[in-house]
């Protein structure tokens, strides 16, 4: 075992100088050259934990990135996949992998339309660059892709002390963007542009921006995916996988649904000493109530029996409140001409023919906005009324924009 782990330390060693070297300006075909003489095949884990080191021992982030598509192309090829796990169809990370499959046949697509630029004639140009830029529009799905993780998969791996690589994997998502924003601005250019400009075009700019959708595929298949399968247990991946849909996917619809054994389904919220567990995050008493206190709205929530049940204490109320109205039938506290339209709110909202309705009055030299909306559970069930009331008299009165810090309040 002892020989074992040295012989990791040694090869972690020399992979950090050989990146190290590139670094400091060494040509990336010697490097390449000499690693595999060394080296041969090297476990995905070490990559990771190499650059987390490099990073940990003062290099910065910007160098990094800088340095991460001239390690991968050195490392392409020569990384061992032996260990990695099984993926079961319908896993977040199958859905990883069938994305980029079609991104990568997107890609192959354009990659025969650049074979045919140098064919074309002054004609052929417009509805050349059609097809790119069609081509580059469904690139542009890719940021579902990398959203799902930015947002769903790094904050699993930071709980797991893995920062390094996901900051670096995100600095590329963005060059990424960046290029793809560039290839269709420049893809809309239409007649206004000669063949020869065009092959310019292509060279500087198409390229790039597929080249780098490309390695993006790569630097997750061979690292960064079977690292979180190593890295993160099944429960883990259940809720990024309940999650997924909200960003949404890229190029591919899920065909299999995916549930591991053990794990429920079901979203728990949860009283525990004086903190609420919710599904997406947790509150003391004490931080839930100045939340809803801070909001800029006023809150009031009718249950599903038609008796208020909350309503918030801000600053600055709109409408008056106090505790007497608690438990108090909904109609009863309104004056009996207006009786009939809060039954008939609630009656819609029931039956569920309605989801909101929304009302504003001028009111003291003030514009208030009013609005209800039905409360209903995960099966669709009424549980209730919210009432958000809001003074926007300041609001209307906007114009332009502001993007300088500025406090309405010194």
């Amino acid at each position: 075992m002892s020989e074992l782990i040295n012989n990791t330390e040694e090869r972690k060693k020399l992979l950090k100088h050989l990146i190290l070297q590139l670094h400091k300006g060494e040509a990336p075909e010697q490097v390449r050259s000499r690693l595999i003489d060394v080296l041969h095949k090297i476990p995905y884990n070490d990559v990771v934990q190499v650059e987390q080191e490099l990073i940990k021992e003062g290099l910065p982030e910007t160098e990094i990135l800088k340095l991460c598509d001239i390690h991968t192309q050195v490392l392409d090829g020569h990384i061992d996949q032996g260990g990695a796990k099984q993926i079961p169809d319908g896993h977040p990370v199958d859905t990883f992998k069938k994305e980029n499959r079609e991104l990568v046949f997107v890609v192959e697509g354009l990659q025969a339309l650049y074979n045919k630029a140098t064919t074309l004639q002054a004609a052929d140009v417009p509805a050349y660059l059609l097809e790119i830029k069609s081509a580059f529009n469904r690139l542009m799905d890719v940021d579902k892709h990398y959203r799902r993780k930015e947002y769903l998969l790094f904050p699993y791996l930071e709980r797991y002390n893995i920062t390094g690589p996901p900051k670096v994997m995100w600095g590329k998502h963005d060059e990424a963007r960046e290029l793809l924003h560039a290839a269709l601005e420049a893809a809309g250019v239409g007649e206004n542009i000669t063949v020869e400009e065009l092959t310019a075009v292509i060279e500087l700019v198409f390229k790039p921006a597929s080249q780098a959708v490309v390695d993006m595929t790569m630097k997750e298949e061979e690292i960064l995916l079977p690292m979180s399968m190593d890295t993160l247990n099944d429960s883990d991946w259940y809720e990024i996988y309940k999650q997924t849909p909200e960003i949404g996917f890229c190029l591919y619809d899920p065909q299999v649904e995916w549930q591991p054994a053990g794990v429920s389904d079901k979203a728990e919220t949860q009283v525990e000493g004086n903190k609420i567990q919710l599904p997406s995050g947790s509150f003391t008493v004490a931080e839930l109530t100045a939340v809803l206190n801070s909001l800029p709205v006023d809150l009031t929530f009718v249950d599903k029996h038609d008796k208020v049940a909350y309503f918030s204490q801000g600053t600055h109320r709109i409408f008056d409140r106090n505790r007497s109205i608690l438990q108090r039938d909904v109609k009863m506290c309104h004056p009996p001409a207006s009786v009939h339209i809060v039954e008939k709110i609630l009656q819609d909202f029931k039956s569920g023919r309605q989801t909101s309705a929304a009302f504003w009055i001028q009111m003291g030299g003030k514009f208030i906005h009013i609005e209800y909306f039905a409360v209903r559970d995960d099966q669709g069930g009424y549980l209730g009324t919210l009432e958000v009331s809001q003074d926007l008299t300041e609001k209307r009165k906007l114009e332009g924009d502001r993007r300088l810090l500025t406090y309405d309040k010194d």
